[in-house]
């Protein structure tokens, strides 16, 4: 039996991974670095601490990563002022979400060659410009540039090195010390070109933009979608897409999780519509969210009362689910609709209005 202090640390980890991404939408650098810190960390941290079992966690760490990944495109809509740069990191995640979805299907890891994670490091390379510049000076060319330089030159050797390679780079630098030179020489070559595409532009603000700034005061008691012409709107129906695909990945990357894809679909469809006709309703009524902590409280009170009756149902019948994987998944569910919900409008009043 694990003794206190590996429990100890073992919820220490996985709930900093949990709060760190949280920080993404306000401290965009900051939030992404240490999330990619601790993710590259957190297994070494439980063998050198620890004497838990690793097997089971691999699913959740997987499932983090991609819960890490949503808050960070759920960030975009808060922040980009860019809508051309908005576009191509919306499409960048939504395909990289659909090679996952894949990968999970198939298992065939040259899926993730061919749907690379483009979308994290576009992501960075912008907050990166944002930092000294105000992004809206990105021209189309630039930002295509920076998208293909990324994809061809980082990610694509990233996710052959990790996925279908399978090689320690550790292992291969103490059989090859050369391997260092090569790497160094890649890396200036990124850097080089990282700066090539930003020249030309106006000079530097003064200081550096950690802070991505509050959401502005007239959108803090919107709702997404109410207003529209149909409850079915374009909000509606991206996170019907968006939560879709998260279950259908977390199904499979979670044990004991037999529902087919279609069922997922399904039942995340009917969550959302309620959950939505649930937010229309009480904004007519006059209850706006001042406080994203209370919505999201109140969403996932609701969510859990539907996830308990669909289980006392299911068991009534003799139908079962794995109760405690479905509530990890209605909580990352609830927290990324909030966040949508939340970061949507002002989306919608920078590019659309």
């Amino acid at each position: 039996m694990p003794d206190t202090s590996d429990i100890f640390i073992f919820w220490a980890v996985v709930m900093a991974r949990f709060f760190l991404p949280l920080a993404i939408p306000r401290y965009p650098i900051p939030g992404v670095v240490g999330a990619l810190i601790l993710d590259t960390v957190d297994q070494t941290i439980f063998q050198l601490f620890t004497t838990l079992p690793l097997e089971g966690y691999q699913s959740y760490d997987k499932a983090l990563d991609i819960y890490y990944l949503t808050i960070t495109y759920l960030s975009t809509m808060r922040n980009w002022t860019n809508g051309y740069a908005f576009g191509i990191s919306r499409f960048l995640f939504y395909y990289r979400l659909i090679g996952v979805v894949f990968f999970e299907l198939t298992q065939l890891r040259t899926i993730l060659l061919v749907f690379p994670n483009t979308f994290e490091y576009f992501f960075i390379f912008y907050e990166a410009v944002r930092l000294k510049w105000d992004p809206i000076s990105l021209t189309k060319k630039q930002v295509l540039t920076a998208t293909a330089l990324i994809w061809i030159f980082i990610k694509i050797p990233q996710e052959y090195w990790i996925h279908v390679a399978q090689l320690d780079t550790t292992d291969l630098i103490r059989a090859y010390p050369a391997t260092i030179l090569i790497l160094a020489a890649w890396a200036a070559f990124i850097v080089i070109a990282a700066l090539r595409i930003v020249r030309g532009f106006p000079p530097a603000r003064e200081g550096i933009a950690l802070d991505a700034g509050p959401i502005p005061r007239n959108l803090k008691e919107r709702k997404a979608g109410v207003g529209e012409k149909s409850f079915f709107d374009s909000a509606l129906r991206e996170k019907i897409v968006f939560v879709s695909l998260l279950g259908i990945i977390f199904a499979n990357m979670l044990p004991g999780v037999n529902a087919t894809s279609l069922q997922i679909t399904i039942a995340v469809a009917f969550i959302i519509i309620v959950n939505t006709a649930l937010s229309h309703w009480l904004v007519r009524r006059g209850a706006g969210w001042r406080s994203i902590v209370r919505e999201f409280i109140f969403m996932a009170f609701a969510n859990l009362i539907i996830v308990l009756v669909y289980f006392l149902l299911l068991s009534r019948y003799e139908g079962s689910i794995n109760l405690v994987n479905t509530l990890f998944f209605i909580l990352l569910l609830t927290l990324n609709v909030t966040l949508y919900d939340r970061y949507r409008p002002v989306y919608v009043q920078r590019h659309l209005l």
